[in-house]
């Protein structure tokens, strides 16, 4: 058997790279060895959520998956057939379950099947996009390429305890459309809070004057503040703007020491490009099966994008094209018109 070596030490050398490999070898059937996982973080090898993603995909397309225990820093997957399942599944920590959610949806809706999902880890957490940032950014540019789910928060789970628990409902697509984005046209902005056992004055006023920074940029704002009991205290901000020709969000974890948002809002608020940097890196597993040319532009390449770009690249086989723009840069990515049937 013939497998495909990736290094997962290479560009951020962070969990990004296992999860682009796992996800891309279970869509195209071809078996791979991940080695150096993690090889670029203070405490390397396979975390929670990494772990827990791996278990729900070995399940999911019945794959030939080599002992593997958190800290492991190489693994060997040999996938088969996806199949439509209904699961239930606990991380056991406060492992981000957006990130798992990364792995899995492509994955089912790609290769046309059907998932329910209940599961219970973290789903504001730091080091990770919330699950809000799923939920209504990552859910938004996945829906204009073709797939589509829902997610349920049924509670929130903070670091240390999490907790949390999420239903998640994965549909098949039809095929994999290329997204075509330009700048942005319209200043319309969505914040959304949520808190557990915190004092709600301090939440009010962190909000207020962000709200009225935003304003002060000359955007309209519409604001949501919930209070939703999780095992931990802890808050989470999700920032987002999104019409036909761009999808920007930007997401933070509630600091206890500070009491503070830590978030870059001037950042957010100068973007006038089509994504923001996180969006950019989970566009292109899905662009490099599309049928057709995706398009975007951002302000600035990062590590996880270049590690994704290069990842998908050798998996797959896409091309892809960077260029630069007075204010940022322009990616193109040329999918191979993968057609899901598996």
């Amino acid at each position: 058997m013939e497998f495909l070596e990736i290094d997962g030490s290479f560009g951020e050398g962070g969990g990004q790279v296992v999860r682009t490999a796992i996800t891309l070898s279970s869509i195209l059937n071809k078996p791979i060895i991940i080695k150096n996982i993690r090889q670029n973080r203070k405490n390397p090898g396979l975390k929670p959520q990494h772990f827990t993603a791996i278990k729900l995909l070995k399940k999911i397309c019945n794959a030939n998956l080599d002992q593997i225990k958190i800290g492991d820093t190489s693994l060997k997957f040999i996938p088969e057939e996806v199949h439509t399942l209904n699961l239930k599944e606990d991380v056991g920590t406060a492992g981000s379950i957006s990130l798992i959610f990364q792995v899995l949806i492509p994955v089912i809706a790609i290769c046309k099947k059907k998932l329910k999902l209940t599961i219970i880890g973290g789903t504001n957490v730091l080091w990770s996009p919330t699950i809000d940032y799923t939920q209504i950014v990552l859910r938004d540019a996945y829906a204009r390429m073709g797939i589509n789910f829902s997610i349920d928060i049924i509670k929130r789970g903070y670091y240390r305890k999490g907790g949390g628990i999420v239903e998640l409902e994965i549909s098949p697509a039809d095929k994999i459309i290329p997204i075509n984005l330009d700048k942005r046209k319209e200043k319309n902005v969505k914040i959304i809070c949520t808190f557990s056992k915190l004092p709600i004055e301090i939440i009010h006023n962190q909000v207020n004057e962000l709200k009225r920074k935003i304003i002060e940029s000359d955007f309209t704002v519409e604001v949501q503040i919930k209070k939703e009991n999780a095992l931990d205290s802890g808050a989470s901000l999700m920032i987002s703007s999104i019409d036909n020709d761009s999808i920007i969000g930007i997401d933070s974890i509630f600091d206890k020491k500070t009491k503070k948002f830590d978030i870059d809002l001037d950042k957010f608020i100068r973007n006038k490009l089509s994504v923001d940097e996180h969006l950019a890196d989970m566009l292109v597993l899905p662009a490099s099966l599309a049928d057709g040319i995706t398009k975007f532009q951002v302000e600035s390449i990062s590590k996880h994008l270049e590690t994704n770009l290069f990842v998908a690249s050798k998996i797959t086989g896409c091309k892809y094209g960077i260029g630069k723009l007075k204010d940022g840069y322009e990616v193109r990515i040329e999918g191979i018109s993968y057609s899901g049937i598996k």
